[in-house]
């Protein structure tokens, strides 16, 4: 049952469009997917794709399905789609982003904008961030899952952030932490936490945000805020105080396959933005999926972009580890930047991109290639799921091996000794140590599917 007073605010909102608002909410959630271009194109996957789907009218690579347990799929294993709200998907879609850019995700977890975002942006970094060190952790197994390159997980607050970067991000989003009302259909605890006090300190908290992190943002470039609530202290009210502050940002318009899924921003009494009706607004009575907000920011040219100095946190791999590592290298890649192979922390790892990573707040960074043992090299998994198509040694296995391999059982193979990339219908699900013409499996456990 929805809170009376919640009730009563959207029918002020909604006016009356409200008795269709509130009959959306005895249907059915509806549940979406993107193929994850980086690794397979649509074309391809929809010839493999067993079960029904429709086309998201906004996004290119995202569907529409109705079916149970994908996340035991080897399509979701092998990082070939990624599950996400269709409302959240929106975001993303909201302008023409560049495949060169560099993006800051900031309330990233558990990963759906930025691996979306990476899809897009193929050619530049995209910086990641989740404040909460156990949601960080799930952020980046997803970046690992989908095979991303060019990616910086981090864990740091918008303080933090701004402290460390000049105003050198093309793209900065802020899905902010907000009071949940659009998720309650989904969502009964949000529906329980809901209080207008809550909305109330969720607006300051948005502000906060927006406040600290407005000066990474690059002369000429975006921020997109976004939130999954309706409240208009939340939403509209938020921007159009921001933009009171900040002369140098305007509200843009976003692409027309948004504004066509979605409402118009909400004028209220005491606006000053005289364009507030193009933030979106996502209803589910409207389009399907659940409720989202979205306000498309544009830093006008009125200054120089710079990026302040930093401690890098990656070093160059001590010589005493370059011999194994290049020996693992040299005989388990047909090719790779010998540049971009530094160390972070314990690990090796593969950057190839010309960005300061800063020290003290990256939870990863590009691949993960593995840690440096006694004499020898222990891969990640993250190798295998970002550089499989780039052993020497692949594994192409067949369905009933996938279905073993996804328990962690060793499959039989034909192939010459050494670490493998193992490949569903060309993706890569993980890796073995072929031994004999037994391919000893090295997924992890954490991830298998139970037997």
């Amino acid at each position: 049952m929805l809170p009376e007073k919640f009730e009563n605010r959207m029918k002020e909102i909604l006016k009356g469009d409200y008795e269709a608002f509130k009959s959306s909410y005895s249907e059915k959630p509806v549940r979406a997917f993107r193929v994850n271009t980086r690794k397979i194109s649509v074309e391809d996957f929809l010839k493999l794709c067993p079960f029904p789907v429709s086309q998201i009218p906004y996004s290119d690579n995202g569907f529409y399905f109705d079916c149970d347990s994908v996340g035991n799929t080897p399509y979701h294993h092998a990082g070939m789609i990624y599950v996400q709200e269709p409302a959240a998907m929106a975001v993303a879609e909201c302008l023409d982003i560049k495949s060169d850019w560099t993006v800051l995700d900031l309330c990233a977890a558990p990963g759906g904008k930025t691996t979306q975002l990476a899809c897009k942006v193929k050619d530049g970094v995209i910086v990641s961030n989740e404040i909460i060190p156990s949601r960080c952790k799930i952020l980046t197994g997803n970046v690992e899952r989908m095979g991303l390159n060019n990616v910086i997980t981090a864990c740091a607050d918008s303080a933090k952030l701004s402290s460390l970067f000049g105003n050198e991000f093309d793209l900065v989003v802020v899905d902010a932490p907000c009071s949940g009302e659009g998720m309650f259909r989904k969502d009964e605890t949000a529906v329980s936490e809901w209080s207008e006090e809550n909305v109330t300190r969720c607006a300051e908290r948005q502000k906060e945000i927006l406040s600290n992190i407005r000066s990474v943002v690059k002369y000429g470039g975006y921020m997109i805020y976004s939130t999954c609530t309706f409240s208009v202290e939340e939403n509209e009210k938020v921007v159009d105080s921001f933009l009171s502050e900040n002369s140098d940002f305007e509200l843009f318009p976003v692409t027309e396959r948004v504004k066509a899924a979605t409402a118009d921003g909400i004028c209220f009494d005491g606006c000053k933005c005289k364009n507030i009706n193009e933030c979106r607004r996502f209803y589910p009575h409207i389009s399907s999926g659940e409720g989202q907000f979205m306000a498309l920011l544009h830093r006008k040219s009125v200054g120089d972009n710079y990026s302040k100095p930093r401690e890098e946190a990656l070093v160059e791999i001590p010589k005493s580890e370059f011999k194994t590592v290049k020996e693992f290298l040299d005989g388990t890649l047909e090719n790779y930047e010998s540049g971009g192979m530094k160390k972070y922390k314990n690990n090796i790892v593969y950057f190839p991109f010309d960005f300061t990573v800063p020290r003290g707040i990256a939870f990863s960074c590009g691949v993960t290639v593995g840690e440096v043992r006694k004499h020898y090299i222990q891969p990640h998994h993250q190798l295998f799921t970002a550089l499989g198509k780039n052993f020497k040694r692949q594994i192409e296995l067949s369905e009933a091996q996938t279905e073993k391999y996804l328990r962690g059982e060793t499959v039989e193979c034909d192939c010459e000794n050494g670490w493998a990339a193992v490949l569903y219908n060309g993706c890569t699900l993980g890796g073995v140590k072929a031994v004999n013409s037994a391919a000893k499996n090295h997924y992890p456990k954490g991830l298998r599917n139970l037997k």
